[in-house]
């Protein structure tokens, strides 16, 4: 007995219920396969801090589609789910709740607040998890990690290790980036640049001597109090008598000498400029090369310290103003010279960043960037589209060393211990009890944590069990294609490729698939701060998965950024009711005997015509998946759906359905192979609505998700049959066009006159001319000009005519066109009676006479038209 489908396709209901069907079939598990070629995907792992939005939604459909396709390809295919811990997201949150109770971290201590932080992810993390679910994500839920669990942590122990003891990690002081409001160093990455409005503060400096002073410029003010020095350059003939000598800053008072230095630029402002070695990273170079003391005047909050006197305690905004003010009362403040420069924030707060001296741990970047660069070089990883490896090369070529330590509690903590007693310094990739130089016991482990992003680096290959030789590890690595945002090429991908080089000795995918970021309507980029972010979870909820995937999908172009409006939802949930509908007729003429999909052994010339075009489709949707054109894709998918299968092709078949016998089961065995094979086409990209009509349909196998991805077969190319079937639909489409424009209902039937040198093939045509252009009858001949009072409509390969009475109701038409004339004089009357009105013309808005204008102008045409008409009817 045929199975059905409700009357409507219910998103809600069927949605829930198949992916429990797959989970419980464990279709999206992987287990190692050496017969098959490994294909994989990791998951870019989202923060357990993370609800869903658009970005992940786009995200996980691309990877989605992807995996699924390969799937079906039969690769033995492995998509690695998992989670970041996210430090510093992660940390907010829970000093956020600990504020409401009236606590801080450092009431509780550490081992207390990390108790909190394991219980929040453990109530929270899985969230977005579950969330991912409902997008239809096929991961293998089995193999899901988390950044800090058992074997990520051993991972990052391990790399740890092995870099310090190469010399690729080292402890310094260095000039970081320092966010008052997380209260931690960042990296350079982290850092967001936007030009504000500033200024150039221009002080003099008295030299220590009396001869003179010196002009320098600033444009941060509240620094002043940890100057050490002013330089000038070598070259600079302004300046050469001075180097050497001393000068007073002024208000602090204290004493700073003036050296030389190709940093300071001889065209650039007065030529002189003020070293802070603690809070600017070219200063800080300048005070290595000249010796000079460090001399930090911030604190950790955002405030001055006791090093900035009278200015202690004062936030860095309201030092500024004090010492501007107290520099103009000084008479030491020459001008302010307003400019534009670029201020980095901290990408998570958007705190504005403080270059900040500060012993940390950093990791030796050029040895690491070599081997990164030459990967993505020599073809080994390529990026789609390809223009986004200039970004890569520009990052990679220009890096600086990585500050790897965050002044933190939750997150991996540095496996370096310091003796309390010797001073010895001890990284261990286990826990240290005792001074392996001294003996003592009395060791203290860094309070600092990693960076986040250290982790992540190592997820292609610590999720597959690495630093163990697990069969995982050597069958799926190198992971195939990475998935991501032009956003975080820095942030993540780049890391991930030199640790992959570094670590397994090869990089750890061979594709890096771009993708843009998820627009509003307007162009606008989705943000608390605008209110125009949407809930893809709200989205599904009213529409459907495959509705907003397949949103997602279409017109996506890789690399570039997508409008995300609620019409193309609508749209796509449309087209999931076509298809839907599409299948209901097709099981409703269906009488219990057919088998699994196949081609009949006697086709007609339209069912050629489909099968062709379909094996077109198959060989260009292939073609475009494989190279990323998933847009291009899902477009020509739509189009044959809609436009081709839908639209013509049933409407055709309902004639032999009709008609019964051999003839009904000939087209219903096409239809099945038709709807089948389209179903597994569309499945990466619309999975739910494909599964659920996919098993109701006559079909091989378990799940459609598990059954073989269409191929091409050149005995199924039937390019003359397309010839025919485009010749008729051309002119089926004609008469539709000009039978619309007559206003001639389809219940008023016409005969149909065909010139034409393809007699055959009109000829064959009749009964679809009866059916899908409203003719009483065909006649196919050579010539018909001698036709009287007809309609004559052209084609490539015909000339079509279709006498007038036939069309139109002669007197019927002469009334509706005198009354539409009547009506339209009766109007021109009225306006011409305002343009003639001095009152009206002096009186209305030069807008609104000048709109009674164009619409007489209309109308008088509109007039000649109508009796031109009416003549023709005579």
């Amino acid at each position: 007995m045929t199975k059905e489908l409700a009357k409507q396709y219910d998103p809600k209901e069927v949605e829930d219920r198949i992916y429990k069907f797959w989970l419980d079939g464990k279709y999206f598990h992987a287990e190692v396969d050496e017969t098959k070629k490994p294909y994989t995907i990791v998951i870019p792992p989202p923060n357990i801090t993370g609800q869903l939005h658009m970005g992940h939604a786009l995200d996980n459909t691309l990877q989605d589609i992807l995996i699924r396709f390969r799937r079906m390809q039969g690769y033995d295919t492995l998509w690695v789910p998992g989670t970041d811990h996210a430090s510093i997201a992660t940390e907010a949150k829970i000093v956020e709740a600990m504020k409401k109770e009236g606590l801080t971290k450092e009431d509780i201590g550490r081992e207390k607040f990390l108790e909190r932080a394991w219980e929040w992810k453990d109530q929270y993390g899985g969230r977005i998890i579950e969330q991912l679910k409902k997008m239809g994500s096929s991961c293998d839920w089995d193999r899901e990690r988390f950044t800090m669990d058992e074997g990520c942590s051993k991972a990052v122990r391990e790399v740890f290790v092995n870099l310090y003891n190469k010399g690729l990690i080292y402890r310094g002081e260095r000039i970081i980036n320092w966010c008052s409001h997380c209260k931690t160093s960042i990296s350079d990455a982290e850092v967001e640049y936007e030009e504000k409005d500033g200024a150039y503060w221009h002080i003099r400096y008295p030299l220590s001597d009396g001869s003179g002073y010196v002009e320098v410029a600033t444009t941060r003010p509240e620094t002043i109090p940890g100057d050490t020095a002013v330089a000038v350059h070598p070259d600079d003939e302004r300046y050469k008598d001075i180097v050497g000598k001393t000068c007073i800053i002024p208000v602090i008072g204290r004493e700073i000498p003036i050296v030389a230095d190709f940093y300071a630029k001889m065209d650039k402002g007065t030529g002189a400029v003020k070293i802070t070695p603690a809070h600017d990273p070219n200063d800080f170079e300048v005070g290595l090369r000249c010796n000079l003391p460090i001399i930090d005047v911030m604190t950790d909050d955002g405030h001055m310290n006791e090093k900035a006197g009278k200015y202690a305690g004062m936030e860095l905004m309201e030092c500024r103003k004090a010492i501007v003010r107290d520099m103009e009362e000084a008479g030491a403040l020459v001008k302010i010279e307003p400019t534009k420069h670029e201020v980095g924030s901290c990408y998570r707060c958007h705190t504005t960043v403080e270059p900040k001296v500060s012993k940390q741990w950093f990791v030796k970047m050029a040895p690491l960037a070599k081997p990164a660069i030459d990967a993505v070089k020599n073809g080994e990883v390529r990026f789609v589209p390809e223009r986004f490896d200039k970004i890569y090369f520009n990052c990679m070529e220009n890096i600086r060393d990585w500050c790897i330590s965050r002044q933190l509690w939750w997150g991996h903590r540095i496996p370096a211990w310091y003796c309390q007693d010797c001073g010895e310094v001890i990284v261990s990739k286990t826990d240290v009890h005792e001074c392996t130089k001294c003996g003592s016991k009395n060791v203290v482990q860094d309070p600092d944590t990693l960076d986040t992003w250290f982790s992540s680096a190592l997820w292609p290959f610590s999720t597959l069990g690495w630093p163990d030789d697990t069969p995982e590890l050597r069958h799926y690595y190198p992971t195939s294609t990475l998935v991501t945002g032009y956003d975080i090429i820095f942030f993540w991908v780049a890391r991930m490729i030199f640790s992959g080089c570094e670590h397994m000795g090869k990089p750890p995918f061979n594709t890096v698939f771009i993708h843009g970021i998820v627009r509003d309507e307007l162009g606008r980029k989705m943000s608390k701060s605008l209110g125009n972010g949407i809930d893809p979870l709200t989205v599904i909820d009213k529409y459907g998965a495959d509705a907003l995937r397949f949103t997602l999908a279409t017109g996506n172009s890789p690399g570039n950024d997508m409008r995300y409006s609620e019409k193309k939802v609508e749209a796509s949930r449309n087209f999931a009711n076509k298809l839907w509908n599409a299948a209901r007729f097709i099981l409703m003429n269906l009488d219990g005997t057919e088998e699994a999909p196949h081609i009949p052994e006697s086709l007609e010339t339209e069912d050629k015509w489909i099968l062709s075009l379909l094996n077109t489709l198959t060989k260009e949707v292939t073609e475009n998946l494989e190279k990323f054109e998933l847009g291009v894709a899902v477009q020509k998918l739509y189009d044959f759906i809609w436009d081709v299968f839908c639209d013509w092709y049933i409407e055709i078949a309902k004639i032999r359905l009709q008609a019964g016998g051999e003839k009904a089961k000939q087209v219903r065995a096409v239809l099945v192979y038709v709807m089948s094979r389209t179903l597994q086409l569309l499945h990466p990209f619309m999975p739910f609505i494909t599964e659920e009509i996919w098993l109701t349909l006559p079909h091989d196998g378990e799940t459609i998700m598990r059954s073989s991805w269409p191929v091409y077969d050149e005995k199924l190319e039937f390019t003359e049959d397309e010839k025919k079937m485009e010749s008729i639909m051309e002119a089926i489409r004609a008469i539709r066009n000009r039978r619309a424009e007559m206003n001639v209902p389809p219940s008023r039937k016409a005969k149909i006159y065909i010139a034409t040198e393809k007699k055959d093939v009109f000829a064959s045509s009749s009964i679809f001319m009866q059916r899908l252009a409203s003719a009483s009858e065909t006649e196919v001949g050579d010539n018909f000009d001698d036709l009287p009072d007809s309609v004559c409509i052209v084609t490539h390969d015909a000339k079509i005519y279709i006498p007038m009475g036939e069309l139109v109701d002669f007197e019927a038409e002469r009334k509706r066109l005198q009354k539409e004339l009547d009506g339209a004089q009766k109007k021109l009357a009225q306006i011409n009676g305002k343009l003639s009105n001095e009152g009206f013309l002096s009186k209305a808005p030069a807008a609104v006479v000048e709109g009674q204008k164009q619409e007489k102008a209309k109308l008088d045409e509109k007039i000649k038209m109508l009796n031109e008409s009416i003549a023709k009817l005579g």
